[in-house]
């Protein structure tokens, strides 16, 4: 959460900041030379005080998330194991002299096998997937900043090509059929097939990039209703 927070978060945040303000700082920018140039001045870039503080703050907080993520849980799950077992100590069989049994107060039993080093490349794999996964699959939502940016050029395109330019002739038929082409390019790409492309995106980031974070496919067979097997089940 802090790592998400402290960089998309934030970038959500300016996001608002400028859209409240109507400035013309290039987000972009704002958050690559968060990380490449961290101390430079933001020029125009800057939406509000402090901004540079802010954003040295948010990127040691990411930062310092990241090793946070990785090293205390491999030696948590060691010093639960190790509690788990203290107090058993190793004795030799009689059959053999290579072999060990574990001997408590109530007897003996088996020993669960513990490898830091399995644990600690596991959690390192982890890490770098959810680090990497997080920073590749958000930005993968800007193809939606990308979707609005094509219906914007367009809209302007049918307004100004279309609209505007049959102002300039003196022909009723010619306006009159420009108005009917910008009315229909207006309902068939921009509210039609514009809708339906963005909604198509967003359901397959929701799907791929977002919703595969939470769902594990290792649940029960879904078994719909029939009355074929209730038929089959009562023979």
């Amino acid at each position: 959460m802090i790592f998400l927070n402290c960089l998309f978060g934030y970038l959500s945040v300016l996001i608002i900041i400028k859209w409240c303000t109507g400035s013309q700082a290039d987000l972009y920018h704002v958050m690559i030379y968060m990380f490449l140039s961290p101390m430079d001045d933001l020029g125009e870039n800057q939406l509000f005080p402090n901004q540079k503080t802010v954003q040295l703050t948010f990127l040691f907080l990411a930062l310092v998330s990241v090793p946070w993520m990785l090293l205390p849980k491999p030696f948590i799950l060691k010093k639960q194991h190790e509690a788990r077992h203290q107090g058993e100590s190793y004795a030799q069989l009689d059959e053999t002299d290579e072999s060990l049994q574990v001997e408590t107060n109530g007897g003996s039993h088996g020993h669960d096998e513990f490898e830091f080093s399995e644990i600690f490349v596991h959690q390192l794999i982890h890490t770098i997937e959810f680090v990497l996964g997080a920073v590749a699959k958000t930005a993968s939502y800007l193809r939606l900043w990308a979707l609005s940016l094509a219906h914007s050029e367009l809209s302007s395109v049918f307004y100004e090509k279309v609209l505007l330019m049959a102002w300039g002739f003196n022909n009723i038929f010619i306006l009159i059929v420009r108005i009917l082409v910008f009315i229909f390019a207006t309902v068939g790409v921009l509210l039609m097939m514009e809708t339906l492309s963005a909604f198509l995106h967003a359901l397959r980031l929701h799907w791929v990039e977002y919703q595969n974070k939470f769902y594990e496919g290792d649940g029960y067979k879904v078994s719909p209703f029939t009355f074929a097997l209730v038929g089959n089940e009562d023979e």
